[in-house]
């Protein structure tokens, strides 16, 4: 029988938070130097806009328009956009930190790996979300709308007079979609209540129309998050395997990846079937060790007809 050694060491706290703090640092300072030029965002904005009229999947304007005309909507839709990206995600990570560690290396590689992936589309493809464009498309910035309301001024989720640390035209592909469709898979695969693994059903697609309904994205933003979350999930055991090679080589066979072993099915202790055996099999050598040794009959014959000869002789 064999059975498979644990990867590498369990993760320690003292060395998880400074690397998320790392990723997460890379992903807030990328999107804020990355600003590009804005005519080339809006330009892009333009082209997804277009290209949505084309295959008729623009649901942007109606959404927008009910969540502009309906402050019983727009107000929570602008609270929720505003925190629960900064809330809920890390709030899932700890939680699988501390209840579900043998899960957690390969969840937090795959949000890592995405989040870096959306920094290259961000890098690569500045966009202007529908909330920038001229008044002339339709669109209205809910956030700024309802701002008296919350935290938040008129740049993006930024809180009043922060709006120039933050990047308003890093909006494809949307992380906010991204990391809620990680948090909702993450709840529906490990979470073991029935309210929690719903909740991970509904909280992607409820993020998603937030998104669109506030004018902070396009559905194509939408979709790209999802894809990028898509493609992180598939180079994370990639990724987990080349990083317990990198560990191997520099800490010696104990940071190595799995492999078989052989089990010990005892623990180290002797049964007690094999204590007895043991113990009668050391009794019997004790014994033939003190107690003279019997001839045979054969032998015993021969000895007496020696004897007799030699007094005859």
């Amino acid at each position: 029988m064999y059975r498979t050694a644990p990867l590498g060491k369990r993760p320690r706290w003292w060395t998880e938070l400074p690397l998320i703090a790392v990723v997460y640092g890379l992903y807030s300072a990328g999107r804020l130097l990355v600003r590009g030029d804005v005519q080339t965002a809006v330009d892009h904005g333009l082209s997804i806009l277009d290209l949505e009229k084309t295959f008729r999947i623009n649901i942007e304007p109606p959404l927008n328009r009910l969540f502009t005309d309906h402050p019983a909507l727009g107000i929570p839709a602008d609270f929720a956009y505003a925190s629960l990206h900064y809330l809920l995600t890390p709030a899932i990570l700890i939680w699988l930190f501390r209840r579900r560690q043998e899960h957690y290396r390969r969840l937090r590689t795959w949000l890592m790996i995405s989040t870096l992936i959306g920094l290259i589309g961000f890098t690569l493809l500045p966009t202007c979300p529908p909330r920038l464009l001229e008044a002339g498309y339709g669109f209205v910035d809910t956030m700024a709308q309802y701002g008296s309301y919350g935290w938040w001024g008129g740049d993006a989720s930024a809180p009043r007079g922060l709006g120039g640390f933050t990047n308003q035209y890093a909006a494809m592909p949307s992380l906010h979609v991204g990391w809620a469709l990680w948090c909702g898979a993450v709840l529906w695969r490990h979470a073991r209540s029935v309210w929690a693994k719903a909740a991970g059903a509904v909280y992607p697609l409820a993020i998603a129309l937030v998104v669109m309904g506030t004018a902070n994205h396009y559905l194509l933003d939408a979709v790209a998050g999802a894809a990028v979350m898509g493609v992180g999930y598939l180079l994370s055991r990639p990724a987990l395997r080349l990083a317990g090679r990198i560990r191997a080589r520099f800490t010696g066979p104990d940071g190595a990846e799995s492999r078989e072993v052989p089990a010990v099915v005892s623990g180290g202790c002797e049964t007690a079937a094999r204590t007895a055996d043991t113990a009668h099999r050391l009794r019997e050598a004790d014994a033939s060790d003190q107690i003279p040794r019997q001839p045979a009959r054969g032998e015993a014959g021969d000895s007496r007809t020696d004897d007799a000869a030699t007094a005859a002789r």
